[in-house]
């Protein structure tokens, strides 16, 4: 161990600077065969902790619980390694080329969670040999693409019950989200071949409609920015199911002093979720909403509820849509029912009046960046009779091709 530590030391000193790109990526090469090979061998040894029951010197009932106490793996990090040593023990062919460096620790998993002790056991009374299983996996996994690993393993479960009906694919379906303390999320979910590719089509759609120029996004931004589209498309089309006599909607609740202040008053608002956002992030929301005034009294108890208003009504964004068109950032057209009604001067902090002139059409994403430094402007002495400009937040403008002089 102490060996393996002097020689990482050794290697952080490199100037990374001086390598050709030839000699980085062969870095790379050799560093991903090593940490492989560490991921074999910290695979193996957890599994000899697992089956000697070693965890239990430290006052832990298991090895997951040891890894995740002790070497703070998250509960799936945790069970996946476990499994993985598990599955291994029958799979010798794979576990030896984990520990030459050539098959990763992602696709072990792939492989350990096909490969499930009720699987093996019914491959057993099947009279299912393994060892072909193995060393093709074992090949697969050390010189094809990933996805391609996927596929040979499945033919693993089809082999087990080859003639047997049609499972229902919607009984593997799963989603869970977490709300972090910032009010941001982060999830997972699984889905069937089916399910999957049904997601991937709407959000390709979405994606590949609102590619403006100039678009600096990775694919995953791109896909995330895709999928709140797509809540929104539906939320705005009024065709989700009624909860409790309310069509859902974002519900955010914020004090007016922090409304109207023009600080960034973080923490200041709240959702319907119980997500916690600056009052930076409710101004945005605000500019095309419902807003419903609640008095309060010294204990908190509501007092008077005002009618709910729309900031915009609906002949003001007709209005709007059929003079913009689309949204007015530059190089960006994302279509009229994607977009939110912005106001220039913005009625909470400035006062500013629910009118055609002083509304802008625009997607999600670009009207968060105008909430966030980036500004627009119409000429109105421009043919045929309004021209939008968009400025950076230093000041400079955003031209599409040649600047127009």
């Amino acid at each position: 161990m102490s060996e393996i530590r002097s020689a990482i030391d050794a290697l952080t000193t490199d100037d990374l600077h001086e390598l050709t790109d030839g000699a980085v990526l062969e870095r790379c090469t050799e560093l991903v065969q090593l940490l492989n090979r560490v991921g074999a061998e910290l695979t193996r040894t957890v599994h000899h902790a697992d089956a000697t029951g070693a965890a239990q010197y430290d006052g832990m009932r298991t090895m997951a619980s040891w890894l995740r106490g002790h070497a703070h793996y998250s509960t799936a990090a945790a069970s996946s390694l476990v499994k993985a040593g598990r599955a291994l023990d029958h799979l010798p062919a794979v576990a030896a080329a984990y520990a030459d460096g050539h098959v990763t620790a992602a696709q072990v998993t792939v492989i350990a969670d096909t490969v499930t002790p009720a699987r093996l056991t019914r491959a057993a009374e099947q009279h299912i040999d393994m060892g072909p299983f193995d060393q093709a996996w074992a090949v697969i996994a050390a010189t094809r693409p990933h996805d391609v690993l996927t596929t040979a393993v499945t033919a693993f479960t089809h082999a087990l019950d080859p003639d047997g009906p049609e499972p229902d694919p919607t009984d593997g379906r799963r989603l869970s989200m977490s709300t972090h303390g910032d009010g941001s999320v982060s999830g997972r979910f699984e889905l069937d071949a089916v399910g999957g590719e049904k997601v991937k089509a709407a959000l390709e759609s979405i994606q590949q409609a609102n590619r403006p120029a100039g678009d600096t996004r990775t694919r995953s931004q791109q896909q995330g920015d895709a999928l709140v589209q797509l809540a929104d498309n539906q939320l705005a089309s009024g065709h989700l199911p009624v909860l409790r006599s309310h069509k859902p909607q974002v519900v955010v609740t914020i004090d007016l002093d922090d409304l109207v202040e023009p600080t960034t008053g973080h923490g200041a608002a709240r959702t319907g979720f119980g997500a916690v956002i600056s009052a930076a992030r409710a101004r945005w929301l605000a500019c095309d909403a419902q807003i419903t005034r609640i008095v309060l009294s010294p204990d908190g108890l509501p007092l008077d509820v005002g009618r709910t208003h729309r900031i915009v009504p609906p002949h003001i964004r007709r209005a709007v849509e059929h003079r913009d068109q689309h949204c007015i950032f530059a190089g960006c057209t994302a279509p009229t029912h994607w977009c939110e009604v912005h106001h220039l001067l913005e009625w909470a902090l400035h006062d500013g009046e629910t009118s055609l002139d002083n509304s802008a059409l625009l997607c999600e994403r670009h009207h968060a960046q105008v909430h966030h430094g980036y500004r627009i402007h119409r000429d109105d002495t421009a043919p045929p009779g309004h021209r939008w400009h968009t400025y950076r937040p230093d000041g400079t403008e955003i031209h599409i091709g040649p600047p127009v002089t």
